[in-house]
């Protein structure tokens, strides 16, 4: 008889139910003394509305912490959430992909002296999925709903389903926590988590990139600098548009419109609002703001239209490598070769054992002795963690000698010709 796959049972209510949303500087200021009085690491999760509004901000802050229990808070009200930061120093926070909240907590002024990211630990742990329900299921056995993830939280008075949502993204989030720091230790990765967490906690805010617009669905079918030029003009009028309403951007106009027009190249407003792209409402309600970008996008010069590109100072384009530099292309095969012979070893995904673009940026511009020590360096500078260079870079640099002292092939051909010389050659005597 085969054994039975067991079944994660339903987590459906709160522990200590569903609290009251916290609007007021006065319950505010009890649930800082309340989560201060509390032990151990404390939970926390942030929903935001990111499919609706175009600011990325929190709309919903859940905190959980033993002694103190589970509380929401409502950020827009409050706005300045520094005495509750104050009252946590020295606390270890609990997320699940920080790198996605980190943010939206800084706004407010959140910012935790010491971070563990479920997430991350379950990647280094090689867990085949991460999710937080996922994880919640595999390692308590308990099935988590995420049917409210993407909902418009900005929506006031929030129903209570979803405040009981919120409030179970918290609910056993620090059992999970140390579920997953017993499986690191028992693994000698907990040094590796704990520099993993670190460098999110610290890493600095992103620059924001000047040519966002080139990350358009559907731009990649066009080549034309005319037609580059009306996507960047359409975006940037959707993005100001977007930011003035604060309305998510694709609410606003779809890509799919902004590659339709300049495919189309429309010739007049009215064959504008004839494209199938442009039926939809926020498209249809700011046409003439539409057309007016089009316009200004063919009042541009030669010398003022966009390239296929925009200038970089890093490695180019991974598939022109070939053409460009045969023997940078030929170290990205061998490290991604011996990436993933060690993410075979560790069970780690290699884009976690190192991203894509450290991998590329050291074989673009590789060290010059390419002994372990200098890729080393050289993976320390592009951001790599110890943990990574201890476990990648002598692979990396024995992969790049081994490619570096391969004789060239010769073709069968070159062969007999060379063989064809010895024997046709006359011996000359004196």
């Amino acid at each position: 008889v085969e054994d039975e796959v067991p079944t994660a049972i339903p987590l459906t209510e709160p522990a200590d139910g569903t609290p009251p949303v916290v609007v007021t500087e006065a319950s505010l200021s009890i649930t800082i003394d309340s989560l201060a009085s509390g032990t151990g690491p404390i939970a926390v999760d942030a929903e935001r509305a990111g499919g609706y509004r175009y600011t990325q901000g929190a709309f919903l802050l859940q905190f959980r912490r033993a002694g103190s229990g589970t509380h929401l808070i409502d950020p827009v009200p409050l706005s300045d959430l520094s005495a509750l930061n104050d009252a946590l120093v020295g606390t270890e926070w609990v997320l699940h992909a920080a790198p996605q909240d980190l943010p939206c907590l800084a706004e407010l002024n959140l910012l935790p002296s010491q971070l563990f990211d479920t997430e991350v630990a379950a990647r280094l742990l090689g867990k085949p999925r991460v999710g937080l329900a996922a994880l919640v299921e595999s390692e308590l056995g308990l099935a988590l709903a995420k049917e409210h993830s993407a909902v418009d939280w900005s929506k006031r008075p929030l129903p209570e389903p979803w405040l009981r949502y919120a409030a179970l993204d918290v609910e056993v989030l620090v059992e999970l926590r140390d579920i997953l720091e017993q499986e690191l230790r028992e693994v000698d990765r907990w040094e590796w988590a704990q520099e993993e967490f670190e460098y999110l906690r610290t890493a600095p805010e992103k620059p924001t990139r000047p040519d966002r617009w080139r990350k358009t669905s559907g731009i990649h079918r066009l080549l034309a600098p005319a037609q580059l030029a009306l996507v960047r003009e359409l975006w940037v009028e959707r993005d100001r548009i977007a930011r003035t309403r604060d309305i998510a951007p694709g609410r606003t106009l779809a890509d799919s419109a902004i590659a339709a027009a300049a495919t189309a190249n429309p010739e007049s407003q009215e064959s504008l609002a004839k494209l199938p792209a442009f039926s939809g409402r926020g498209a249809r309600r700011n046409l003439d703001a539409w057309w007016s970008a089009i316009k200004r996008a063919r009042s541009l010069t030669v010398d003022q239209l966009p390239g296929r590109a925009t200038p970089s100072s890093g490695p180019p384009p991974h598939r022109s490598w070939p053409d460009r530099d045969p023997g940078a292309a030929a170290r990205l095969t061998q490290a991604r070769n011996a990436l993933a012979a060690i993410s075979a070893t560790t069970g780690i995904a290699a884009e976690t054992l190192l991203t894509p673009a450290t991998v590329r940026a050291l074989c673009w511009t590789p060290p010059e002795d390419l002994s372990a020590s200098s890729v080393a360096e050289a993976l320390t500078e592009l951001g790599a963690r110890r943990w990574q260079i201890a476990i990648c870079a002598r692979a990396f640099s024995e992969a790049f000698i081994e490619l570096r002292d391969k004789p060239p092939a010769s073709s069968d051909g070159d062969e007999q010709n060379a063989e064809l010389e010895e024997t046709s050659t006359p011996t000359v005597t004196s």
